[in-house]
């Protein structure tokens, strides 16, 4: 019995000197004497330019960690540090001599999650994340102009962020409210600047749309839309999205509900008239010699968009409007309303193409309303050879299958779904 009493024993003690001595950690580890006096951090505040994110006690109880500790002080203590330590008093005070208890210190071991705080501050730079805003400019005179100036963005440096909330913790100082974080310039890729270096010097193509017979606000979005294009840049070889460069459409961004086509039926909704532009858009792409890679036609036709053939639908997410800039440099977009006109053009440095176009043309036209066209763009390097060509085929509907209220009926009361914010907008922008 005696002898089973002294294995158990052991393998105790055993297993509480492996306890300590395998004691390692990935985080940091900071050695204070804070055995009766505990951390006391309430909260903190951590600053990235002029924003603010408060972390909170239980947030921060999480990055640090404080374990009780007795330290050996005798004269063997550098020669195995990592032995030094002992949290398990019970063991310590079995196995050391009175002489070596005389030499324990009473101190606490303050670990920094570091990992952990990397992972908050990750989250947070995604919040605090401010992009970088490219030029926008206009042709003033013949010659390029700046009429919006680019703009520095800025993102969170996490490394240098996570070793300054560290040290900051460390110090333990109980008056600690802010922190203020590095943070990493990003510059915008067209730059104020760069002006003279885009290569734009000539009008490579234009396209027009008449939106005649539009209610008026109908053609309040059209001029919020277009503008949203006005001074674009197109990097070579990049493909232009409109959806993209449209940004979200709803009452914050300045739209009205307006007739748009959804869900097989006519109906309003925020920024209805936005395929005016989008239609001039591809018009202006076309007869660019730019390479289409994204296009659908209406459901049916619509007569804003006459000829029929040259419109190009779209609809957050999709559908889109796409095609790339297969020019020598930059495109520059230009945009222009003249009382019902609709104008894109773009300019950019030419290099010789020619375009070809061919049609649009009705190859069959029904009683309903619905028809068939057909429209080829045909485009030439300044060697003659045929780079592009690309035929688009519509296939319409008939309108009478996507019914719409009365006029009458529909705009002079307010729908169920809108609220009396936008019914007030709709009728001050439609004089009812």
């Amino acid at each position: 019995m005696r002898l089973k009493f002294s294995i158990v024993f052991v393998s105790v003690l055993v297993l509480l000197l492996l306890s300590e001595t395998n004691h390692s950690l990935a985080q940091t580890e900071f050695e204070k004497e804070l055995f009766n006096n505990p951390l006391n951090i309430q909260e903190i505040n951590l600053i990235v330019k002029d924003q603010k994110e408060t972390v909170s006690p239980e947030e921060l109880s999480c990055w640090i960690k404080i374990t009780p500790i007795l330290k050996y002080t005798g004269d063997y203590a550098s020669e195995a540090e990592n032995v030094n330590y002992c949290s398990h008093f019970l063991f310590c005070d079995l196995v050391q001599t009175q002489r070596d208890k005389n030499k324990l210190k009473k101190v606490s071991l303050v670990f920094i999650d570091e990992e952990r705080i990397s992972s908050f501050l990750e989250k947070l730079g995604e919040k605090f994340k401010q992009d970088p805003v490219d030029a926008k400019f206009k042709i003033e005179d013949g010659k390029v102009a700046t009429f919006s100036l680019s703009q520095d963005g800025f993102q969170i440096n996490i490394e240098k962020s996570v070793a300054i909330i560290s040290q900051t913790l460390l110090k333990n100082s109980a008056n600690v409210q802010n922190i203020d974080l590095p943070y990493n310039i990003l510059k915008p890729e067209i730059d104020s600047e760069n002006v003279n270096q885009l290569g734009i010097n000539t009008l490579i193509g234009e396209g027009t749309s008449d939106f005649r017979g539009s209610t008026k606000s109908r053609i309040h979005n059209i001029q919020v839309a277009s503008n949203r294009f006005n001074g674009t840049l197109i990097k070579p070889e990049e493909e232009f999205s409109f959806i993209k460069n449209l940004g979200e459409v709803d009452a914050e961004n300045g739209y009205l509900p307006e007739l748009v086509i959804k869900h097989n039926k006519t109906e309003p909704d925020f920024g209805g008239g936005i395929c005016q532009v989008s239609t001039t858009i591809f018009r202006a792409a076309l007869y660019s010699g730019l390479k289409i890679t994204a296009r659908q036609p209406h459901a049916y036709p619509v007569h804003y968009y006459n000829p029929q053939g040259l419109d190009a639908t779209v609809y957050i997410p999709r559908p889109d409007l796409r095609f790339i800039n297969n020019t020598p440099n930059y495109l520059l977009i230009q945009t222009d309303i003249e009382e019902t006109k609709l104008t894109f053009q773009f300019y950019g440095t030419g290099d010789g193409r020619k375009i070809e176009t061919i049609g649009p043309k009705i190859v069959q036209r029904n009683p309903d309303g619905s028809m068939k066209t057909t429209f080829t763009q045909k485009v030439y390097n300044a060697e003659e050879k045929l780079i592009i060509n690309d035929t688009f085929e519509s296939n319409y509907d008939s309108p009478n299958k996507y019914p719409q209220p009365g006029q009458e009926e529909k705009f002079t009361e307010k729908p169920e779904d809108w609220s009396k914010k936008q019914w007030k907008e709709y009728q001050e922008a439609n004089g009812l």
